[in-house]
């Protein structure tokens, strides 16, 4: 298991870090510090490098310069403070897998299957489905469970071997806003509870309110990290997004305009309609 996380340490810094895809400058010269036991909504358009930034937090893309350093680490793969559930697919519905064998897949680094697990494994199993509110699911088929079920079997995933950081990519696609509420209402407990820092990402910012304590924004290979006030304002989105966009606020709801346009629905749609190719299932990285 991971040793307690100091206090005073950041979870994640960058430092004039650059992130590049290709020919692609997804991130350029960003510099900022998250804290420790901080619940980050991470938002911005299609492309903006939400997952890219996860995936260099794992260790599994390198910085075209600067350095991210995760739990005063240089980000490196492989490591097991940091848990990880990556953009979910239909495709968990079809595994043949039980709720407890989908778990107990990336207990020691397992790939999905049905590993030997000794007691302190098949405890840890136990241990995270409980957290989730998941142990009903244990030995119902991935078959038989719904979209809101099967993430938290995900999230369970996650959080095996106890991690000091959570990534969460994009978990509230394909999700009503009852089930949307529920997956950020666990979220932020499990924040809370186990004194962990947690990255969610989303396309939509209203989920997210009432468990932020602060948010950050990508566009245009920039970002903007502050309160919810201090980053969603028409000056701040502008200079990301290279257009103008202005922000209203309606009974408690915060949209981002541009022109006629609400981004954030457009976006919502365009996850609909053209699913993104992930890799499906949580893995502890």
């Amino acid at each position: 298991m991971n040793a307690p996380m100091n206090a005073s340490m950041n979870a994640i810094e960058l430092r004039n870090a650059s992130l590049v895809l290709g020919q692609r400058t997804i991130l350029q010269d960003v510099t900022l510090d998250i804290g420790p036991h901080e619940f980050i909504g991470v938002l911005g358009a299609n492309g903006a490098g939400k997952t890219t930034l996860m995936r260099a937090i794992l260790g599994l893309l390198p910085t075209a310069s600067g350095s991210i350093r995760v739990l005063g680490e240089p980000a490196a793969r492989g490591n097991p403070a940091i848990g990880y559930m990556p953009q979910a697919r239909a495709a968990v519905a079809t595994m043949r897998l039980s709720g407890w064998e989908f778990v107990a897949g990336v207990v020691d680094g397992h790939r999905l299957g049905l590993p030997f697990l000794g007691k302190a494994g098949r405890m840890e199993v136990d241990r995270a489905l409980d957290l989730v509110g998941a142990s009903s699911l244990a030995r119902r088929q991935l078959s038989q469970t719904s979209g809101g079920e099967r993430q938290r079997l995900l999230l369970a995933q996650a959080l095996v071997c106890r991690p000091h950081l959570l990534l969460l990519d994009e978990p509230l696609i394909s999700l009503d806003p009852h089930h949307q509420s529920g997956v950020v209402e666990l979220a932020k407990a499990l924040q809370v509870e186990l004194g962990i820092t947690v990255l969610f990402s989303a396309h939509e910012l209203n989920p997210l309110l009432f468990a932020l304590d602060r948010v950050l924004y990508l566009g245009g290979g920039h970002a903007a990290l502050g309160s919810v006030d201090e980053v969603i304002t028409g000056p701040v989105l502008s200079r990301l997004y290279g257009s103008e966009i202005e922000v209203v606020r309606v009974n408690g709801r915060i949209f981002v305009m541009s022109g006629s346009h609400d981004l954030e629905r457009d976006h919502r749609r365009h996850d609909h309609d053209h699913d993104h190719h992930h890799h499906e299932g949580a893995a502890h990285a």
